[in-house]
């Protein structure tokens, strides 16, 4: 794992932690678009920019002013210390557990982000919420909202759509202006739905109108992600996905959502917990990436998601696989191989697969939209965001790595997709070398804190072995049980809103010594991509 910043980095270091970040060129054919599309597609990247500046807010009270500083300052160390800001959207290190690199700001990143006071207690939220009416307890705890103090000090709540309103009208204008000028009539839809979210704050309608999303340029874009929200995990940073459907490969994986009810009834978990009707098929994109901004534009690129997040949604749609091909590629070269030539055994290096990989991250982003959603504890309807709170993020992370894998041993073993030794081999060895890469995006990443706790996990089981090398290799007569074993705590967490088990298995979410020395063999390797949005500054130019 990366080490915590020690102090305020020298212009040699910066640009030293600015080369862990490999510039990546994207560039998409768009060519084969509308000519509608074609006139919509720029006005869709400036409401993107237009989020970035929310993005920034929704950090840090401090970013807005940091970053006009920044910009004024010409001297290399200035250029630099930009640089790295853009990269990471704030002044603090995604990769080095969110710690300062620039000076005079807090030294780590505030757990509550922009979204609380900055001296509010998770105690004094918790004792404010009682007195609400029901109503209001949702509007404050809800993903929509920010929390405010009033003149004589008390907590309340204010709505997105007053808090950014001018950002959101000119993000929402460009919107409507796309929305005429394409012919794709569900994407006149969501863009359309959309823009109203921005000024109603209610997200339920466009939403829905992005699960029926059927065009040609597939974007994302709102308030989804609640990963900065270290407190409770309840608020929504903004985020925007600009992607080119991939029709191709989006016909190949329709096959996987056809078959997500067998896996649900066959997941390891008590029968009493599974869905026996999930919501309607979900659709998965195969998209390539044009531009991204906001909360998919800081420290570590985005390879897929799944959203929405509102389990409304979710129980009456399903949701949305969006798999980012390009940019799962430009990773797969620029830091998995390599990667794995440093910490798998050898005769296990041939079975990197990047069909595996591919297919793998596919089967995470399946698996948010299976096993438990609404749960009753204590007789309370309830969800297990609600109950895991603050470590909800990092359970579901890995409860859909380790459901990803279960799912495709299913599909092997049922003889559904071309499987037998060899593309077990492949899977679990890629997977075991695709856990360095997660892991050097440090602890305080969800990601990172969930596959932490899978590799101790997994090794404790038999199924993750360490040689004496210091290289590493899978045990393919117990990784199978392990992972099934795996999958049941997990699943069982989250179906019983189990906030002390959850904390039990984050517990093991440490980095150990011989994982450590792998760790720090990588250092010359870049941790991740950083994009250079070619297509996007060519049809729409601007940073």
């Amino acid at each position: 794992m990366l080490s915590a910043i020690a102090a305020i980095p020298d212009l040699v270091q910066l640009q030293k932690m600015i080369a862990r970040f490999k510039p990546t060129e994207l560039r998409v054919d768009v060519s084969k678009l509308s000519p509608g599309d074609r006139q919509a597609l720029p006005k869709l990247i400036e409401a993107a920019r237009v989020l970035n500046d929310i993005f920034l807010t929704q950090m840090w009270s401090g970013n807005q002013a940091l970053y006009a500083k920044l910009r004024g300052d010409a001297t290399a160390l200035g250029k630099a210390r930009l640089d790295y800001f853009w990269l990471n959207k704030s002044p603090w290190s995604d990769i080095d557990g969110h710690e300062a690199f620039l000076p005079d700001v807090p030294p780590k990143k505030l757990p509550g982000a922009n979204f609380y006071p900055e001296d509010m207690t998770r105690e004094e939220f918790e004792a404010w919420v009682k007195t609400l009416s029901a109503h209001e307890r949702e509007q404050a705890e809800g993903f929509f909202t920010v929390l405010h103090r009033d003149a004589n000090r008390k907590l309340h709540a204010v709505p997105y759509n007053q808090e950014y309103r001018a950002d959101l009208e000119k993000s929402a204008k460009l919107l409507e202006q796309a929305a005429w000028l394409t012919d794709n009539a569900t994407l006149k839809k969501f863009l359309t739905t959309r823009a109203a979210a921005f000024r109603s704050n209610d997200y339920y309608e466009s939403d829905i109108a992005w699960m029926d999303l059927d065009a040609p340029i597939d974007i994302t874009i709102g308030p989804y992600e609640t990963y900065n929200d270290d407190i409770f995990g309840y608020k929504a940073a903004f985020e925007v996905y600009v992607n080119l459907r991939d029709d191709a490969e989006t016909a190949k994986l329709t096959f996987f959502a056809n078959h997500l009810q067998e896996v649900e009834n066959n997941l390891p978990i008590d029968p009493r917990y599974r869905n026996p009707k999930l919501g309607s098929q979900a659709p998965i994109r195969v998209v390539n990436e044009i531009f991204d901004a906001g909360d998919g534009a800081h420290g570590v690129q985005t390879a897929a998601y799944n959203l929405p997040n509102d389990e409304r949604v979710v129980t009456l749609k399903g949701s949305k696989r969006v798999m980012l091909k390009n940019v799962q590629e430009a990773k797969f070269h620029s830091t998995l191989e390599p990667i794995a030539k440093r910490v798998l055994a050898p005769a296990s290096q041939q079975d990197l697969s990047f069909d595996s990989f591919f297919t793998h991250i596919l089967a995470h982003e399946l698996s948010h939209g299976i096993g438990p959603h609404q749960i009753t504890v204590a007789g309370r309807a309830t969800t297990p965001r609600q109950e895991l709170k603050e470590l909800y993020s990092a359970i579901e992370e890995a409860k859909a790595d380790v459901t990803g894998l279960f799912m495709l041993q299913h599909l092997y073993d049922r003889k559904l997709i071309e499987g037998g030794p060899g593309k077990e081999r492949q899977l679990y060895t890629t997977y075991l070398a695709s856990t360095f890469r997660t892991l050097r995006f440090g602890l305080n990443d969800a990601h990172g804190k969930g596959m932490a706790m899978q590799v101790n996990y997994l090794t404790d089981k038999g199924g993750f072995v360490a040689r004496p090398d210091g290289t590493f290799e899978v045990n393919f007569d117990k990784i199978r049980g392990a992972v099934r074993d795996l999958d049941h705590e997990l699943l069982t967490v989250e179906a019983t809103g189990d906030y002390a088990g959850a904390k039990r298995m984050l517990d093991l979410g440490v980095i150990r010594p011989n994982m450590q020395k792998a760790l720090s063999g990588l250092e010359s390797i870049p941790v991740d991509i950083q994009p250079v949005f070619v297509t996007a500054n060519e049809v729409a130019p601007g940073r």
